[in-house]
């Protein structure tokens, strides 16, 4: 299932490039509701090891090592329904989704914005704003392929975060989208276009539902995606 496959590719990116890789995994342990005992169990090792690991008294993980977590991770969650999977990526259309990130700790909205080279065109309060993480999704996908419940998958394990749109046009159909579906994002970057191409509308609905609205300057998608990653380490 390529929806597996892109979680799990994800996760063992935000293991592998983190400072402190112990937490990353006790993050995504916790989220997908697998205690120590059960994880040490399926990896053959005691449970102290997998403590030692969380709480960085024992040194980074390997990769085969981390391989094996993530597995055991969505393994146990298909025994249980593929509950966490669904969540964050159930039939999801390949590509529709670029990037999701779960943070361990609270981000200010405003480094988001650094990170995506933004300039604020609705938002007078984002110093107020805390994120829990991000998507960033192909706009053009999302909108042509997603049902509502598909899109609220992109909320991840948590509402409080930023929707990033990439190959947006004017900004209009990502900002309907959003009005209408439920949750609701904590801010919206759009990346594609210049600030002063965005549509009146777009404008007029952020205002509305009181979400901050951001567009990046950042030239390329790939560029987008390695500058959140490495902004947010």
């Amino acid at each position: 299932m390529r929806s597996r496959k892109m979680l799990a590719k994800n996760i063992a990116g935000e293991i592998t490039l983190s400072d402190n890789p112990g937490a990353v995994m006790k993050k995504w342990r916790e989220i997908f509701g697998v205690k120590q005992r059960d994880i040490a169990k399926n990896l053959g090792v005691s449970p102290s090891v997998i403590s030692d690991y969380e709480s960085g008294r024992r040194r980074s993980p390997g990769i085969n090592f981390v391989k094996r977590f993530i597995n055991t991770l969505i393994s146990t969650d298909i025994k249980n329904g593929d509950g966490m999977v669904k969540k964050f990526l159930a039939n999801f259309e390949p590509g529709a989704v670029l990037d999701i990130r779960e943070f361990l700790a609270p981000v200010p909205a405003e480094d988001i914005v650094r990170a995506v080279g933004g300039e604020v065109i609705v938002g007078d309060d984002l110093e107020m704003i805390d994120l829990w993480g991000y998507t960033v999704i192909d706009s053009i996908k999302a909108i042509l392929e997603l049902s509502e419940r598909d899109f609220m998958g992109l909320y991840g394990s948590s509402e409080e975060r930023a929707l990033i749109f990439t190959k947006v046009h004017l900004g209009r159909s990502p900002m309907i989208a959003i009005k209408v579906t439920h949750p609701k994002p904590k801010i919206v970057v759009l990346h594609g276009l210049m600030p002063a191409g965005v549509d009146k509308l777009a404008i007029k609905i952020a205002k509305l539902e009181r979400i901050p609205l951001i567009v990046s300057k950042i030239r390329s998608e790939d560029e987008l995606v390695a500058s959140l990653r490495e902004s947010l380490s």
